[in-house]
């Protein structure tokens, strides 16, 4: 694989140091060891692995709301105040009654 991109960024004194005599240890670059540290954690990061189930969770909490959106009410938005405001109302006086 061809690489064209370039990311560089400071470290301190001592962990540079330390990423040297590793990657003299194993024999490698420092690039090397960087991008197989980099591949590793990537491949292990749970925010990375999750997100496609998360997508999928998003987007079936997204498609319960589509047939509320496409209704055909026209009226549905202009009412929507007085709606949650009757549900919140039925709601309090369910707890009430018990």
């Amino acid at each position: 694989m061809n690489k064209t991109e370039v990311y560089s960024w400071r470290v301190e004194t001592n962990l540079k140091s330390a990423l040297e005599q590793v990657a003299r240890t194993e024999k490698t670059s420092v690039a090397q060891l960087l991008e197989s540290i980099v591949r590793k954690w990537l491949r292990e990061s749970s925010s990375l692995n999750g997100e496609e189930e998360q997508q999928q969770r998003l987007h079936s909490a997204a498609q319960e709301c589509f047939d509320t959106l496409s209704s055909g009410d026209l009226d549905l938005a202009t009412q929507a105040k007085e709606r949650v405001r009757r549900k919140i109302r039925e709601r309090h006086a369910r707890t009430r009654t018990h």
